[in-house]
């Protein structure tokens, strides 16, 4: 599987408690901040939770 590179679109100040938490485990700590995660079901699963804040794309190769 290929890595995914998660980006936060959306702001979570007025998000619930769980989905604050799980895009701080995501790594992720401002707008337009990405970080680049290996595709895992636990992956997935924190994804779906807030997809509605993130974006999510594969990419090819590992490159910070």
């Amino acid at each position: 599987m290929s890595p995914l590179r998660v980006t936060q679109a959306k702001s979570i100040i007025d998000s619930q408690e769980k989905h604050r938490r799980t895009v701080r485990a995501l790594g992720l700590k401002r707008i337009r901040d990405s970080r680049v995660h290996q595709d895992t079901p636990q992956i997935r699963g924190m994804l779906h939770k807030v997809r509605h804040l993130v974006t999510v794309e594969e990419v090819s190769e590992v490159s910070e």
